[in-house]
């Protein structure tokens, strides 16, 4: 995984790629989210061959971000807040192995970091059901087809945005004013 010399890659899925590029877009220190696949069986896959099921990934974000603007805790705490960790395969009415929650690490430290905060999750039963998030050592990550690319900011006005993403930028706003972009 490639990053600038002062950068760090990030990689998460936490269901539909166009809701978590929307939240991780609005932080201060991210310099870019990209959209893509990770975590299947095919090199290059399509969405259509992704949505199938069949090729085992996982609609994912790749997260390029200055850690001394914001580290992997707080890329990780907004993950959490703004998903369901506790579901297996679906998020909402989004269901599929494509939709799964899945942390990629890039470092052993990022693993660390991650098993660390699920336990921890886990022992103040954060959700109230247990945290069923995989942790995963990032394989080769492939980025979507650009229609999918800065998807929200481009399609506010569409149902799903509206009903979906929306509000999840709106929590973001709310519960994390500190850590957004000026």
């Amino acid at each position: 995984m490639e990053a600038e010399k002062n950068s760090e890659i990030a990689i998460f899925a936490g269901g539909c790629f166009w809701c978590t590029e929307a939240v991780f877009l609005q932080l201060e220190g991210v310099e870019s989210v990209l959209p893509g696949y990770i975590g299947g069986k095919e090199a290059n896959p399509t969405y259509e061959e992704v949505c199938s099921g069949y090729s085992g990934h996982a609609e994912a974000v790749k997260i390029v971000f200055d850690p001394k603007k914001i580290n992997f805790e707080d890329l990780i705490e907004v993950f959490f807040a703004t998903h369901d960790p506790t579901t297996i395969n679906r998020q909402g009415a989004d269901v599929g192995s494509q939709y799964r929650s899945e942390i990629f690490y890039t470092t052993e430290n990022q693993m660390i970091k991650a098993k660390s905060y699920i336990e921890n999750l886990n022992n103040q039963n954060t959700f109230g059901k247990k945290v069923v998030t995989k942790i995963s050592s990032a394989t080769q990550f492939f980025v979507a087809e650009n229609y999918h690319q800065n998807y929200y900011n481009q399609n506010k006005d569409k149902s799903y945005c509206s009903y979906v993403i929306t509000p999840k930028i709106e929590k973001v706003k709310k519960e994390f004013k500190e850590k957004l972009k000026k």
